[in-house]
C-alpha cells in the first residue's frame, strides 16, 4: 500500500526522520525527556527516573558502547520491563536502529505487543507519531517507522533467532524460556549472535527473575559478588562485571545490601500483625529502616529515600567506603551484570513480601508442596531457590560466614590444651592442629602440610626431596620437631606459648605406611631404629616423653565397633625391625559413628556443648572439604566424587583424639579439672613462657602408663 501525504510539510517530514542524526541522550535522559505513562488508578504522568532510581544505570548501559551485553536480575515489581521501552523510546526517537524482543512464546509476544508496545504509542504520541502511516507497518509482531527502523517481536525457535542481522535485542523473562533452542544453544548466546556484526554499536540484554534451582548444595562463593551455580538468567549475571545494588547506612556510614534475610518482625501469632511490623536493620551496627519513612524518625528514611539518596550500583571487586567512594579493582567484562534483590523494589512493600513469605511456609508445613514458596522467593524476593530436600545439606559457604577473627594461628581464649592431627597423603603429611576447650567445643588452630624431606636430590643437593612416607621411614621424623615439639602463642599478647598436648595419625591404608608408622613409634619410645645406635641427629631431636605424645589411629572394619578403643595389631612386617607381635598401640575408632558426631558438631553455633570454631584466615577449600562427603542410607558416609576431604578426616580424628584413654575429655570437669593440661592458662601445665626456656613436657609422664589397662572403659 502506498503512502499518501496531505501537504509538502508531511513529506518533508516524513523524509527528514530517516536523516535527522542521533540525539546525544542516554536511555535514562530520553525516557525522562520524552515518556509519559497512563496508569489509571496508579499513575499518570511523565516517567520520573527517581520513581525506580536502580533503573537508571542499567538503561544507561544500554547505549554505552564498553559493552555488548546487559543482564538484569530482579524481582517483580521492579520495572525491569519498562527498561526495553524505555530503550524501544530512545531507538525510535534519538537513535534508530532494529531492534528485536523475545518473548517466552508466541501468545506471550502478542500479548507484549498489544498491552505494552501499541499503549506505548498511545501515550507517548512521539513516538506513536513515528509509526509509518501505513497498514502493514503495525503488525501485533512488526512495527515499523519513519526512520527505516524496524522492531520485530518474537520467541525462542531457531527460525526466529537465526539468519537475521539485528544490532539491538532483548530477552525478557530469561528464566521462563526453554534453555535449548532446537540443540543449537541458549536463548541469549543464539540472540546475542545476531547482533555480532554491528561489533560495539550492538547489544544484547535480557532480564528476568530467577527461576531455575540451585544445581550444587556445595558450590562456595569464590568472589563477593558471585551468584549461586543456578543457569539461566543468573548463569548470564555471573558472566557480566556482577553489579549488586548497595544501601548506605545513615547511622555507622557502612554499605550494605538490602535483601530479605536482613528483615524481622514482632513474634506476634496475627500473621497481618507480623507483617505490618516488618522492619530492615543495618547488619553493621543494628540501625532500623522501615518500608515507609517513620512518623517519629526512629527508624529512620523509608525504602524509597534510601533507593534515590543512600544508594549505589557496586560491581564485583569493589568496595562503596564510609566516604561514599567505589573503591578497588572490578571485575572486567564485555557484560554489564545488576541483581536487584526484592526488598528495593519499587511497586512492592515489605509487608507483602513477609505475608506472601510466611503464607508459603504454611502451605508446605501442611502439604508438603513447595511451589508457592519456590514462586515467592524468586519472584517476590528476587533470589533462587534451594529445594527443601536439598536444603539440609551442608554448603560450604554457611560454615564459612561463621569464621571469626580470633588471630592469626593463635590460641584463642577458652582453649585448655591441643591436639594435632595427621593424615598420610603420597607424598605429603597433611596436619590440622586443634584446641579443645570447656563442654568438646573444638578451635581449629592451624592447617598445613609438610611436602619437602630431609632428603636431597642426588642430582642438585641444592633441592629437598618431597616426602613419601611410604618409601622412606626416616621422612616421619619430620613430624617431632613441625608437629609434635610445635608450640603456639596464647592470643593474649602475653608472649606466652602453649604445647600440643597429644597428636595421632592415621597409620596408613598399604603396606609401606603401615610399617614405617609402627618404625616411628618404636623410634619414638627408644631413640633408636631396631638394634642401630642412635645417631647424633637423633640424639638431639629425641626426648623421653615424645611416645606418650603419639598415637596411631586406624578405622574398624566393624561398623558396630566401640567409638574409640586402644588395639594391638600386627605390625605386617617379617623383617628383622617387625618386632613381637602387638607391641604398638592403635587406636581403633568407629569411623561411621564419629563421622555422625562431627557432623552434628558442624551444626551447632552455641559453646560448650561441641561447637566448632573457625578463624577467618582458613582458605576457602577448607570448607568445600568440610562438605564433600555424604551419607548414603545403605553405605554410611562416602565421598562420592572422590573430592579432598582432608579438612573433614582431621577433624573426625580429633574427635577421636579425645577419647584416648590418657584424655577422656567427655569426664573431664571443667570447671575444677584434676588434670594440669585441661586448667585455665594461669594454671596450665602445657603453657610456659619461652623467655625463660620453660619445659612444659618436664613434669609430664612419659611412655610408662598402662594403655590396655584404660582401653576398656572406652568399650
Amino acid at each position: 500500500m502506498e503512502v499518501s501525504f496531505k501537504t509538502l510539510q508531511a513529506i518533508a517530514l516524513s523524509a527528514a526522520a530517516g536523516v535527522r542524526p542521533p540525539e546525544r541522550l542516554s536511555v535514562s535522559q530520553a525516557s525522562e525527556k520524552y515518556r509519559k505513562l497512563e496508569n489509571q488508578g496508579s499513575y499518570v504522568g511523565p516517567w520520573k527516573n527517581s520513581m525506580t532510581p536502580y533503573l537508571t544505570e542499567p538503561m544507561d548501559v544500554l547505549n554505552n558502547r564498553e559493552y555488548t551485553g546487559m543482564i538484569f536480575v530482579g524481582p517483580a515489581q521492579c520495572g525491569k520491563t519498562d527498561m526495553f521501552l524505555n530503550w524501544q523510546l530512545y531507538s525510535v526517537i534519538c537513535d534508530p536502529a532494529d531492534m528485536m524482543l523475545i518473548q517466552t512464546a508466541q501468545d506471550t509476544a502478542r500479548d507484549f505487543s498489544i498491552r505494552r508496545v501499541d499503549r506505548l504509542h498511545r501515550h507517548t504520541p512521539l513516538v506513536g507519531d513515528r509509526l509509518i502511516a501505513r497498514r502493514d507497518a503495525d503488525n501485533t509482531f512488526d512495527k515499523k517507522y519513519q526512520s527505516g527502523m524496524l522492531l520485530t517481536l518474537s520467541w525462542p525457535t531457531i527460525n526466529q533467532l537465526s539468519g537475521r542481522p539485528v544490532p539491538r535485542l532483548w530477552l525478557t523473562d530469561y528464566d521462563r524460556m526453554v534453555e535449548d533452542v532446537d540443540g543449537e544453544g541458549s536463548p541469549f548466546d543464539l540472540a546475542r549472535k545476531r547482533a555480532t556484526s554491528f561489533r560495539s554499536h550492538g547489544m544484547c540484554a535480557a532480564e528476568s527473575s530467577p527461576g531455575k534451582v540451585i544445581t550444587n548444595t556445595k558450590w562456595q562463593r569464590k568472589t563477593k559478588h558471585e551468584a549461586p551455580p543456578t543457569g539461566g538468567i543468573l548463569g548470564l549475571y555471573n558472566r557480566g562485571d556482577r553489579r549488586l545494588f548497595y544501601w548506605h547506612c545513615i547511622s555507622c556510614h557502612n554499605a550494605f545490601e538490602p535483601n530479605f534475610n536482613l528483615l524481622s518482625t514482632n513474634d506476634s501469632a496475627d500473621e497481618m500483625e507480623q507483617a505490618e511490623a516488618v522492619t530492615m536493620a543495618c547488619p553493621h551496627c543494628g540501625q532500623v529502616y522501615s518500608h515507609n519513612p517513620s512518623i517519629s524518625g526512629d527508624e529512620g528514611p523509608g525504602k524509597h529515600t534510601m533507593n534515590a539518596e543512600e544508594a549505589a550500583w557496586v560491581k564485583d571487586g569493589q568496595t562503596w567506603t564510609p566516604e561514599k567512594e567505589i573503591v578497588g579493582e572490578p571485575f572486567r567484562s564485555d557484560i554489564a551484570s545488576f541483581w536487584l534483590k526484592g526488598v528495593c523494589a519499587a511497586f512492592s512493600d515489605w509487608k507483602t513480601l513477609w505475608l506472601n513469605w510466611l503464607k508459603a511456609e504454611k502451605e508446605y508445613e501442611d502439604s508438603g508442596s513447595e511451589t508457592a514458596l519456590k514462586t515467592t522467593i524468586n519472584v517476590d524476593q528476587g533470589l533462587p531457590y534451594l529445594p527443601k530436600s536439598q536444603a539440609n545439606a551442608r554448603i560450604p559457604d554457611q560454615l564459612k560466614a561463621r569464621a571469626k577473627d580470633f588471630g592469626m594461628k593463635v590460641v584463642p581464649w577458652g582453649v585448655r590444651f591441643l591436639i594435632a592431627t595427621i593424615d598420610l597423603q603420597k607424598n605429603r603429611f597433611e596436619v590440622q592442629v586443634h584446641g579443645i576447650g570447656p563442654g568438646g567445643d573444638i578451635w581449629v588452630i592451624d592447617r598445613f602440610y609438610i611436602q619437602k624431606s630431609a632428603r636431597r636430590d642426588k642430582d642438585d643437593p641444592t633441592q629437598l626431596l618431597w616426602v613419601n612416607p611410604g618409601a622412606y621411614s626416616e621422612d616421619w621424623k619430620l613430624l617431632v620437631k613441625q608437629v609434635l615439639k610445635k608450640t603456639y602463642p596464647l592470643g593474649d599478647g602475653s608472649g606466652r606459648e602453649m604445647a600440643i598436648m597429644h597428636t595421632v595419625c592415621d597409620s596408613g591404608g598399604s603396606e609401606g605406611f603401615t610399617a614405617n608408622a609402627y618404625e616411628f613409634v618404636r623410634w619414638l619410645k627408644t631413640g633408636r631404629s631396631g638394634d642401630d645406635q642412635q645417631s647424633d641427629a637423633d640424639q638431639a631431636l629425641w626426648e623421653p616423653t615424645l611416645a606418650g605424645r603419639f598415637t596411631l589411629l586406624k578405622g574398624a572394619s566393624n561398623d558396630n565397633a566401640p567409638r574409640a578403643v586402644i588395639s594391638y595389631p600386627d605390625s605386617q612386617r617379617k623383617d628383622r625391625h617387625a618386632g613381637a607381635r602387638g607391641e604398638i598401640p592403635v587406636l581403633m575408632i568407629n569411623t561411621q559413628m564419629q563421622k555422625d558426631r562431627l557432623n552434628s558438631m558442624l551444626d551447632r553455633v552455641d559453646p560448650r556443648g561441641g561447637c566448632i570454631n573457625f578463624p577467618d584466615w582458613l582458605g576457602s577449600s577448607f570448607y568445600s572439604e568440610l562438605c564433600v562427603e555424604v551419607k548414603d542410607p545403605k553405605k554410611g558416609w562416602i565421598n562420592p566424587k572422590g573430592y579432598r576431604n582432608e579438612s573433614w578426616d582431621l577433624l573426625v580424628y580429633c574427635l577421636s583424639a579425645i577419647l584416648l584413654p590418657t584424655i577422656m575429655a567427655e569426664y573431664i570437669d571443667w570447671d575444677y579439672p584434676q588434670q594440669g593440661w585441661a586448667k585455665e592458662w594461669s594454671e596450665n601445665d602445657l603453657v610456659f613462657d619461652p623467655k625463660v626456656e620453660d619445659k612444659p613436657f618436664d613434669n609430664m609422664p612419659g611412655d610408662d602408663y598402662d594403655l590396655s589397662a584404660l582401653a576398656a572403659e572406652l568399650a
